[in-house]
């Protein structure tokens, strides 16, 4: 079977080719991508092209399909899974396989970095043994596309929150503090967006929670997805501050917080005084969570060792979820209390994504869905209207998104009629 898909070859060689997929072996499975939400990972590895960590081989001899944020329909299932998987069904995909390695060790291995033959930006993908022997092949029972992709990325905020510790009595209770303060430092990217909304809406709440960023613009925007009032039915007293303001950022944060330290900090943006703001933010047994990944493997910050030793300040980070994360979103979106679909702001085709991926960075808004099947330039939904001045199918889809939101109708309308690739 022939299939479409956009590789890495190097440092921003990205090629969008056809070319014919082998037949699938007994331990592995045929299927079709549909969505695949582009991140900022992805970003990375285009500019660091074979130094990045995931990447498995040479890249000009074994290029890899990128993309992990993906979701489709299996095709054929190989007799090994014959029991397990059918036809027809849904799926989502944890990347993060944490395969083990010749030494024993979990490796980096990862849909969408290290393989040939499966990543999410393609029409068509050999899944590999390694995805279900580690029960990274997951049933999505939506009756969407695109909230199966943004699974990974909430799983990657899930994740983080459990990663959070605090050392009570010489015990690491795990999770960030029940009923305590939580600030999200530049939160309200399309991962800061979907950690206020864990934040409100899973089982272990914050009793205070405080957005920063430095843009009015995109905090309103944050304040009307996510309101304080909705919030504050949840249990949870919501704050959104624009820091730029601020005269003595560590003193006014502490004072919203009733003159105290966060006990837990998250930081979305890998920018050194943002990090060190955080550090300073700290309460006693305060966890700060190095969330942003940098791409300068020597980035730094200053970290305040005195309150390390006096007031058990203490640091974490995590790159990405793992399976039961992933479960976790999918089951949370499943029953709605989750609705990570503020995080779209754009939309495109797989002919967008090669361009789309080397110049991520420089594209405000949030995430970028790509419908691999489609040939779309990346459009904002805000510009939908202006676009639709001249063509009826971008007329029709501001129609159907009229609160600015992708949803199942916009989708289904673009799987119908937008041009084929």
């Amino acid at each position: 079977m022939k299939t479409k898909a956009v590789r890495i070859y190097g440092v921003n060689e990205l090629r969008l080719e056809e070319f014919e997929l082998p037949e699938i072996r007994e331990d592995e499975i045929l299927a079709q991508v549909v969505s695949d939400s582009i991140c900022m990972s992805s970003h990375k590895l285009a500019i660091q092209g074979a130094k990045h960590k995931r990447v498995r081989g040479d890249l000009t001899k074994h290029p890899a399909i990128i993309g992990h944020e993906f979701c489709g329909t299996i095709e054929k299932v190989g007799a090994k899974w014959a029991d397990t998987f059918k036809a027809g069904d849904t799926f989502a995909i944890q990347p993060a396989l944490n395969y083990p390695g010749p030494d024993g060790q979990g490796t980096l291995w990862a849909p969408g970095y290290s393989y040939e033959h499966i990543g999410g930006d393609a029409t068509f993908i050999i899944i590999p043994h390694e995805v279900m022997e580690m029960h990274c092949l997951l049933e999505y029972p939506g009756d969407n596309f695109y909230l199966g992709s943004l699974a990974e990325p909430v799983s990657c905020i899930v994740g983080a929150f459990h990663a959070q510790y605090h050392t009570r009595a010489y015990h690491h209770d795990m999770g960030i503090v029940e009923g305590g303060s939580l600030a999200l430092l530049a939160g309200v990217g399309p991962m800061g967006l979907g950690a206020i909304d864990y934040a409100i809406h899973n089982p272990r709440k914050p009793g205070r929670l405080v957005v920063t960023d430095i843009d009015d613009a995109r905090l309103a925007r944050a304040a009307q997805l996510l309101s304080v009032e909705n919030a504050k039915k949840q249990g949870v007293e919501l704050s959104f501050v624009n820091t730029k303001a601020l005269t003595d950022p560590v003193a006014q944060l502490k004072g919203i917080n009733g003159n105290k330290g966060y006990d837990d900090v998250f930081v979305f943006a890998p920018v050194k005084p943002v990090l060190e703001l955080g550090d300073s933010l700290l309460g006693t047994d305060g966890c700060l969570n190095f969330f942003a990944g940098p791409t300068d493997p020597a980035f730094s910050a200053n970290c305040n060792f005195y309150n390390v030793h006096y007031e058990s300040h203490h640091l974490v980070g995590t790159s990405g979820g793992n399976t039961d994360d992933m479960k976790e979103s999918l089951a949370m979106m499943a029953r709605g209390e989750l609705n990570p679909v503020f995080m779209v702001t754009h939309v495109g085709g797989l002919n967008a994504v090669a361009q789309t991926t080397i110049d991520l960075d420089k594209i405000p808004g949030g995430k970028k869905l790509i419908y691999t099947h489609k040939n779309l330039e990346l459009t904002a939904i805000a510009d939908f209207a202006e676009k639709g001045k001249t063509d009826t199918f971008y007329a029709k889809l501001a129609e159907i998104c009229n609160q600015g939101l992708w949803n199942r109708e916009a989708e289904q309308y673009v799987l119908h009629y937008a041009p084929e690739i």
